[in-house]
């Protein structure tokens, strides 16, 4: 029976392939742990098995999905390591995910922890002395392998007793990608991701949204709830007063995952015949009864629906709009609302 188990970090990146696979071709049996964020893969939550398969086929690993939500939300609040270029705290980050990791050892009996990190490959958290803070504040010393660059570094535990061949590890370093694409091709792996992260928190417009979401965009933003921090990266975005959040889908496949998201206490606005965008108005239940004039706030809103609906021609610029409050659904005509008013509350 194979004794020898390790956990490693699966980004689902080349770098994270090649080293759980350097490390499973040596007979170690690897489970590739996937963490997931609302801000980068919350969605495989809802495909566990069919990604789990679809890893396996591809590249011959065996992977699980590790949700890591709640802590990361915390974590944004004030990282001990500070932010990338945008809202990207990469290094604690990482530590989040490997102490995570470390946790889950003895629920697999695993004896060390993989990744996928190449010396010098980024300038943030891949740098000589970054790994190693990473390490020590993670509390993996001693436990973690990083296959692409081992030979560049002191032997590990893992290497030292004999569960992995330091002779088959590799000495990759720096920015270009040369090496690892020689090394998939060995392995037979041609299809893969390229270099460009799917992380929110690295794109310059989402990131500065979520900054401004943390930043007490609305109140009820300091709760942090997933659902709130998922819809972030939804369609257009606007704010109406001090807490109306109202979210507009761009196209179908967007008004279709809208509607997925909806809370309890979410309303939903749409226009009954012509086509156009599915609007969410976020926690409107909760905060209805506080509202001066609820006409008006419905006549934004609907007027919003409106204005970014299809125009059709030799047809008034009204449109019928029905408004599903949960309990009750109402339906009215709408004007457009004003382009000068539209851009005022857009995020």
């Amino acid at each position: 029976m194979n004794k020898r188990v390790a956990l490693g970090l699966f980004s689902g990146g080349l770098d994270s392939i090649l080293a759980c696979r350097v490390v499973a071709d040596q007979g170690v049996r690897v489970i590739a742990l996937k963490f997931v964020t609302p801000f980068f893969d919350h969605e495989l939550l809802d495909r566990r098995e069919e990604y789990a398969r679809s890893m396996q086929a591809k590249y011959g690993l065996e992977v699980e999905l590790v949700d890591v939500s709640e802590g990361y939300l915390r974590l944004l609040e004030n990282p001990v390591h500070g932010f990338g270029k945008h809202f990207n705290p990469c290094i604690d980050c990482k530590i989040l995910m490997l102490r995570r990791a470390r946790e889950l050892m003895p629920m697999y009996s695993a004896s060390f922890l993989v990744t996928g990190e190449v010396l010098g490959q980024r300038p943030m958290s891949q740098r000589r002395d970054t790994l190693r803070v990473i390490e020590r504040d993670s509390g993996c010393s001693g436990l973690l392998l990083r296959p692409l660059s081992a030979k560049l570094m002191a032997p590990t535990p893992a290497e030292t007793e004999g569960l992995v061949d330091r002779e088959r590890l590799y000495g990759f370093s720096g920015r270009g990608r040369r090496q690892q694409k020689l090394l998939a091709a060995e392995m037979g792996i041609t299809e893969y991701p390229t270099p460009a992260g799917g992380c929110m928190l690295t794109d310059p417009n989402l990131a500065a949204r979520i900054k401004h979401f943390y930043n007490g965009l609305f109140s009820f933003g300091e709760a942090r709830a997933v659902g709130d921090v998922r819809l972030l990266s939804v369609g257009r975005q606007f704010k109406l007063g001090d807490d109306l959040w109202f979210i507009l889908g761009r196209d179908e496949r967007e008004n279709i995952r809208l509607e997925k998201m909806r809370g309890p206490d979410d309303w939903l606005l749409r226009m009954t015949v012509r086509p156009g965008p599915l609007g969410l108005l976020r926690h409107a239940g909760l905060q209805a009864p506080g509202w001066p004039d609820e006409a008006e706030v419905l006549r934004r809103l609907a007027g919003l629906v409106v204005r970014y609906g299809k125009k059709v021609a030799d047809e008034p610029p009204e449109a019928e709009v029905m408004i599903d409050k949960g309990a009750s659904i109402v339906h009215q005509r709408f004007a457009p609302l004003a382009d000068d008013d539209a851009q005022l509350w857009r995020i």
